[in-house]
């Protein structure tokens, strides 16, 4: 999968790539799995339940900004547990719960993502908007250790920013202005991470 510059952009490109390859993916987990362990473990009811699961994550994600679509996402998510869709619906949710300032209800979420993502990219995204979560709850080591379950070269930009938000609410200025420093080598001059380090250094002047 190609590097993309945010992680929103590679959100969708998650989302994007299973609608458009994964009822393709599972026909060829099948097809060469079969040949090694037996077809009989994959049979066309588990295939159609694959199907189910892509049509009903349409539908829901195009129903997402409805009235009821949270009770929608989290049926989903239940009645498709063991599917990569399930995931994706996982981080819709969270954002759904952050929207609504149910910060708790994101934790969650955005933690059973984490847990159960085999794609490395879906799961580094998941840990990265935990982080988040957990620092406006204040969870600041939590936050910590959600960022350094990240080890992808694409979100170090990220990861370092973030990592600057949770040492600069602790306090600790030496370490944010690290980090800052970091992002801001990563990310190619951000302006916002720009701001955020000068700001730092204007706080230390005033001290």
């Amino acid at each position: 999968m190609e590097q993309y510059a945010t992680e929103e952009q590679q959100v969708e490109a998650i989302k994007k790539f299973w609608k458009e390859n994964g009822i393709a993916i599972v026909v060829g987990a099948v097809i060469g799995l079969g040949g090694l362990w037996g077809w009989r473990y994959y049979s066309d009811s588990q295939l159609a339940a694959k199907e189910e699961a892509s049509a009903a994550y349409q539908k829901v994600v195009e129903a997402q900004d409805d009235i009821q679509s949270t009770e929608q996402l989290d049926t989903f998510i239940q009645n498709n547990a063991d599917s990569g869709y399930a995931n994706i619906a996982g981080l819709v949710a969270a954002q759904k719960a952050v929207d609504a300032n149910d910060f708790s209800e994101a934790e969650e979420q955005l933690q059973r993502v984490v847990n159960e993502a085999d794609d490395a990219n879906l799961a580094a995204v998941a840990s990265i908007r935990l982080a988040r979560v957990q620092l406006e709850m204040g969870k600041t080591e939590d936050a910590l250790a959600s960022l350094d379950k990240v080890n992808l070269d694409s979100f170090a930009a990220q990861v370092d920013e973030i990592k600057g938000d949770v040492y600069a609410r602790q306090g600790d200025v030496e370490k944010a202005k690290e980090a800052y420093t970091r992002a801001l080598a990563a990310a190619g001059n951000n302006p916002l991470i720009q701001i955020k380090l000068d700001n730092l250094s204007v706080a230390g002047n005033a001290e």
